[in-house]
């Protein structure tokens, strides 16, 4: 999920980002961004049953892949990968960002009277360069487990709660623009294809300087 992203202290260890469950893991690769249309962009992803070192090096990949294509979220699937985990790093309606690692996520919504949308701008790494209206609610709890396979929680409003979401669906093998109209869906293609010239498959890996992606 794109979004403007602060260069300083990314990882979470500033005493004004929310790590409740630990930073953000460091030192991995960029990768070229994964499209909508792959197989694995449209399938439920493979639960994580395996805590280990591989795990933990695809989820430092994804950290350094999102912030390079400033994101303030990037699911498994979107390096790739078929494995149910996101990473974010994202801002609520106060501005504060809270940084984390889902395994596994399980999404709740608020119901009934406390349920209320925000029909605010969405967009997609995977789809650069557009961006449109999708309703989903404001405020949005996710649980699973870290990369240590502990259960782990998250909750937020305004775009914390937008990414919750849109991360969340990934997993599930939903794309944001399967949640829009026909003709909503038209439109955001059209800005799609006049930005693709700026987003190369290659991207953001292209574009990274080496010294900030170097392993270690």
């Amino acid at each position: 999920m794109p979004d403007e992203q602060p260069t300083d202290d990314q990882t979470g260890t500033d005493p004004g980002v929310r790590a409740p469950h630990g930073p953000l893991p460091e030192g991995g690769t960029v990768r070229p961004i994964t499209r909508w249309g792959t197989p694995v962009m449209h399938r439920p992803q493979a639960a994580v049953t395996s805590y280990d070192d591989a795990l933990a090096a695809l989820a430092a990949d994804m950290v350094a892949t999102m912030y390079a294509a400033e994101g303030v979220g990037l699911a498994a699937c979107q390096v790739g990968e078929d494995v149910a985990m996101f990473v974010f790093d994202c801002p609520d309606d106060e501005g504060v960002r809270t940084v984390g690692v889902v395994c596994n996520p399980v999404l709740t919504l608020p119901e009934g009277k406390d349920r209320r949308l925000e029909d605010d701008d969405e967009g997609c790494l995977s789809f650069p360069g557009s961006f449109e209206p999708c309703p989903r609610p404001d405020w949005a709890r996710v649980d699973g487990q870290g990369l240590d396979g502990e259960p782990v929680s998250f909750e937020g409003d305004g775009l914390l709660a937008r990414c919750l979401q849109h991360e969340t669906d990934h997993t599930l093998g939903t794309v944001f623009g399967d949640r829009l109209s026909a003709k909503a869906r038209k439109r955001l293609g059209k800005k799609h294809d006049a930005a693709a010239e700026d987003y190369p498959l290659s991207w953001p890996a292209d574009a990274a300087d080496p010294a900030e992606t170097a392993a270690g």
